[in-house]
């Protein structure tokens, strides 16, 4: 049994919610019991960074395309789960207050955040309320820490990622990005 994670708020029961829910089935059993809480630590411990290359209209809607695609974070595309995406540097009067869908803040406007792979299912989030963005800004994904690269892919001959372990102040790479080399490197 594994702990759910926190996408929005506090949807996921806590630890102490499963242990008086399960304690009581236990007691008079000689049941060992394993939970594995991956997920719900490794989760919201990591982020995909982004960068803005451009917005554009279409069709009625406003597209903030980014330099992350769905082979970066899947599961949007393959799910349609939801991920919180805010920019990575913004006045401290627009912080948000929390991470749900329906945030709305001065000024946002609602826009489809995807990738430049070029297809329908190219997205990290449909009608999302943002503050405006521009070329080069940086945006944070949450919630990529279980997923980003343990479910990541070269899919259209696109590089992995980079991981990079922060903590506090200082910060180091910890698996390089992929390079087109890389991509071939197998082939005979």
């Amino acid at each position: 049994m594994g702990f759910a994670a926190f996408y929005e708020g506090n949807e996921a029961p806590s630890a102490a919610d499963y242990a008086s829910a399960i304690n009581p089935l236990l007691e008079e059993r000689p049941i060992r019991i394993i939970l594995e809480p991956g997920r719900s630590i490794s989760c919201n411990a990591g982020i995909l960074v982004t960068r803005v290359q451009y917005t554009k209209q279409g069709g009625g809607k406003t597209f903030t395309i980014v330099d992350a695609a769905m082979n970066d974070l899947i599961r949007p595309t393959l799910y349609e789960s939801y991920h919180f995406i805010w920019p990575v540097e913004i006045g401290a009067a627009a912080a948000p207050e929390n991470r749900l869908s329906t945030l709305r803040t001065p000024g946002d406007k609602k826009v489809d955040v995807v990738g430049p792979i070029c297809e329908s299912g190219d997205y990290l989030a449909r009608n999302r309320y943002l503050p405006p963005t521009k070329r080069g800004d940086l945006l944070a994904v949450f919630s990529a820490g279980a997923y980003g690269f343990s479910m990541s892919s070269q899919y259209n001959a696109r590089p992995r990622a980079a991981e990079v372990l922060v903590n506090g102040n200082s910060w180091r790479i910890i698996r390089r990005r992929e390079t087109y080399q890389d991509l071939i490197a197998a082939e005979l």
